[in-house]
């Protein structure tokens, strides 16, 4: 293959290999995205069920992400999910928020009921989001026939369809699902009128190669041609590729991808939406200011308990973070060009500025005399030589990144010499 000059995006600085063999999403591609951080997101066995003023806030944070749709939370689970479903809903109506509600059911009436109960109350149209099992694994482990499942779909989707209410049919476990269940079950959930098809990888099985055969085949076998049928992926991390799968599942034809916040779920949790956009960002596939992207997490973490692990992509604390000589001296260098551009990407792949974060060089035992002159530049001190020697010296002894107060500290006992200099 013949590298192309077409692979140098923006800045001639920087040569893209990604965009060598054409782009992974076709130019002008806009992503569905669907909120699921207030439902599956809460399934995870470590998580605290926030209280309905955070979950407020964070129906604000999706509206303002530019997040399309929300799953609200399951209804039938019990009261206090009756009620919460209900508020949020009356704030989506009251606050003319841009985000269209839907709610999980089982394919049962006594799901069903509730969530219509609440629409009406709140004068809000919910799509219901009718699950069902379908791989042989699932139905062999319920003593499921597949006649069964098929008519349980049917009578779902009717049963909402007459109460009022949109419907996405969700296949669980559609990754390990062969194809004749897939067009049985598909097929007699669009017949009753469903609006949204979601195909699942549940616990994580599949991998990009399988996404892509998986979502090619529904959409060119199963799909009406006729009709507009959206075509939604939810994936999970048990092997660590839920944002890789869902990127595949976008380009064999996905329209939309469901997702949690900070990836919180059942085992290792579901696919993180903020990752997700990130990258769709990066690709071009999605617009707008995600500097709150930050605020997102950050409250999603304190509203359920879940720490944002350190080295978590782009919103860890050591995301944008080095106290590494060589890298630092890269940064440094290109903010004294007055490129910040330059300076945020050079050795960054995520340019931190785009998401509300900067660049952020520390002092340790593996830097260089460019992180102290960045860390006594940035705090107001002249930047002598003794004294950059000094403090390399001090932290070339520790056995971890100094804080603020130490290096103040260090900066204080440095010898005469180097303090009449300065």
């Amino acid at each position: 293959m013949m590298c192309s000059e077409a692979a140098v995006q923006g800045d001639s600085w920087i040569y893209d290999w990604n965009q060598v063999a054409g782009d992974l999403l076709p130019a002008g591609t806009r992503v569905w995205l669907n909120d699921e951080t207030l439902r599956d997101g809460l399934q995870s066995p470590s998580v605290r069920d926030p209280g309905i003023e955070d979950k407020l806030l964070l129906l604000h944070l999706m509206a303002r992400l530019g997040i399309h749709s929300v799953d609200l939370g399951l209804p039938a689970a019990g009261p206090r999910a009756y009620a919460d479903v209900l508020r949020l809903a009356q704030e989506i109506v009251r606050e003319r928020l841009p985000l269209q509600p839907n709610c999980a059911v089982r394919t049962l009436e006594s799901d069903i009921r509730p969530l219509a109960e609440i629409s009406q109350a709140a004068g809000l149209p919910i799509m219901a989001a009718a699950f069902i099992g379908s791989s042989p694994i699932r139905r062999l482990a319920e003593d499921w026939s597949v006649e069964y499942l098929a008519e349980t779909a049917r009578r779902a989707v009717r049963f909402a369809r007459q109460a009022g209410l949109p419907v996405m049919f969700v296949t669980e476990d559609t990754t390990r699902c062969d194809p004749e269940t897939m067009r049985r079950l598909y097929g007699a959930a669009l017949d009753e009128g469903a609006e949204v098809v979601v195909v699942c990888d549940t616990v994580g099985h599949a991998t990009p190669a399988g996404v892509q055969a998986l979502l090619r085949f529904v959409r060119e076998n199963i799909l009406p041609s006729t009709a507009p049928v959206r075509l939604d992926w939810h994936g999970h991390s048990d092997r660590g590729l839920a944002v890789a799968n869902s990127l595949a599942a976008v380009a064999a034809g996905a329209n939309g991808i469901h997702g949690c916040a900070l990836g919180i779920g059942e085992r290792v949790g579901n696919t993180p939406l903020d990752q997700v956009m990130v990258n769709l960002r990066l690709m071009g596939a999605m617009e707008g200011d995600l500097t709150a992207l930050g605020e997102y997490c950050r409250t999603v973490s304190r509203a359920t308990g879940v720490p944002v692990p350190v080295n978590y992509p782009v919103f860890g604390a050591d995301a944008f973070r080095t106290a590494t000589g060589v890298h630092a001296a890269a940064v440094v260098k290109g903010l004294r060009k007055g490129d910040l551009d330059l300076a945020d990407r050079v050795y960054s792949g995520v340019p931190a500025r785009w998401f509300g974060r900067q660049q952020e060089i520390e002092l340790g035992p593996m830097s260089g005399k460019w992180n102290v002159i960045f860390w006594l530049e940035r705090h107001g001190y002249a930047a002598d030589e003794a004294g950059v020697e000094y403090l390399l010296a001090e932290a070339k002894r520790a056995a971890a990144v100094l804080g603020d107060a130490e290096i103040e500290a260090a900066w204080v006992r440095r010898p005469a010499a180097s303090r009449e200099s300065s």
